[in-house]
């Protein structure tokens, strides 16, 4: 069952506010990704090789209050982006799904082109309330990836090198079994705590949590 990073949740109040400030700090253009109507959040893609950053904010106060994940969004104080959880990619979720106990759920979102994406994942409860640990993702066959989107970014090239996280290393390990992601883990309370990406001529870029 292999597992591949497929992307990184950052929170914020405001997308557009969001997204201005990962352009003019990194060099990170981001494009319109389109609404969750079942949690009343919205999105932007900042693709990132196979994988992305996905800012996220709610859009729907009412909805999002109404859901475990729109809460989990709302909860950023405003002003303030933050890492906020992260998804392996998977072929096998059920499979997965049947050997850590879990509920396979689907989403879908329409994009601005009005193509629509579909997946399943398994495990996003368990994320909202221990960041630390992903939640497992399969993109339907049909389904674009999101981060097949044409280079936009000022930066000539850039990719995740480590995912920074704090929690507990063996809870990690048995989440994921055997795996080849590239994550950095230090004890504490379970949070994502930073996005590591290596720039040009090995330039290093750090996402952390920050005053917009």
């Amino acid at each position: 069952m292999t597992l591949e990073l497929d992307h990184v949740l950052i929170a914020v109040s405001d997308l557009a506010d969001g997204a201005r400030v990962l352009d003019e700090r990194y060099g990170l253009a981001s494009v319109e990704g389109g609404r969750h109507p079942e949690w009343g959040t919205a999105n932007r893609i900042v693709p990132i090789g196979d994988a992305y950053l996905e800012l996220i904010a709610v859009v729907d106060p009412e909805r999002a209050h109404g859901n475990p994940f729109g809460r989990w969004v709302a909860a950023v104080p405003r002003g303030v982006l933050q890492p906020l959880g992260w998804a392996v990619r998977t072929a096998s979720i059920d499979a997965i799904a049947q050997k850590l106990d879990l509920a396979v759920g689907s989403g879908s979102r329409t994009r601005p082109d009005g193509r629509i994406l579909q997946w399943r994942t398994a495990g996003v409860e368990r994320s909202e309330s221990d960041p630390a640990l992903p939640f497992f993702i399969e993109w339907g066959p049909d389904t674009p990836h999101p981060s097949e989107v044409p280079s936009i970014h000022s930066l000539p090239m850039v990719e995740i090198r480590a995912l920074e996280l704090r929690g507990d290393e063996a809870e990690l390990s048995t989440w994921l079994g055997d795996h080849s992601l590239p994550v950095v883990i230090r004890p504490g309370p379970s949070a994502v705590t930073g996005v590591v990406l290596r720039g040009p001529a090995g330039r290093e870029i750090r996402i952390e949590t920050t005053a917009g």
